[in-house]
């Protein structure tokens, strides 16, 4: 049997009771106590190096972070060069948030891997799918980006959309569900 951090990245059904769960609430301790001297810092390099802790992997010179940051995992998160990650965003990530190469975000971005089943006698169980965030793309102040969607290179999230399907590349979606509002070029 694979174990639950396997399980959880590949979108299989995981219950709250799973005898290995111990080990998702050990790595969320773990993010809970460093949370608060990342959100305490005082300069982007102090922001950076405390981030860097929590992910397990150093982030770039070239990226910056604006605190208040919030996670609940922190490992599996992948973040590239030159990205930009405004005040307030939230990645819930156990389903894996990978940011390529010049990704902005503005101010309170939701990035939400993790979900529940709609039946009620397996909801408290967590279904979760990765979100991959492709070079160059913008995704607006407090858009929301949930479990399984790609978005596509130099693509725009407008503010406050809530994506729940892929986002091609080179072109601008918007509202509730977001949808298609023009290609760029």
């Amino acid at each position: 049997m694979k174990d639950i951090f396997h399980r959880l990245r590949a979108g299989e059904l995981v219950a709250l009771q799973d005898p290995e769960f111990h080990r998702v609430d050990e790595v969320v301790t773990r993010t809970l106590a460093l949370s608060p001297a990342l959100n305490a810092a005082t300069s982007i390099d102090e922001v950076r190096g405390r981030l860097s802790e929590i992910i397990g992997s150093q982030l770039d010179k070239s990226t910056t972070v604006f605190a208040p940051f919030y996670t609940n995992f922190g490992r599996f998160i992948s973040i590239g060069k030159d990205v930009f990650i405004n005040h307030a965003c939230t990645f819930l990530d156990m389903g894996g948030i990978t940011l390529e190469d010049h990704v902005l975000l503005g101010p309170k971005v939701n990035l939400i891997t993790e979900n529940h089943p709609v039946d009620p006698v397996t909801r408290r169980g967590m279904l979760c799918k990765p979100i991959l965030i492709k070079r160059n793309a913008w995704i607006g102040a407090g858009a929301t980006i949930l479990p399984g969607v790609t978005i596509g290179e130099n693509a725009v999230v407008a503010a406050g959309a809530v994506v729940a399907k892929n986002v091609a590349a080179n072109t601008i979606v918007g509202g509730v569900p977001a949808k298609l509002i023009k290609t760029i070029g």
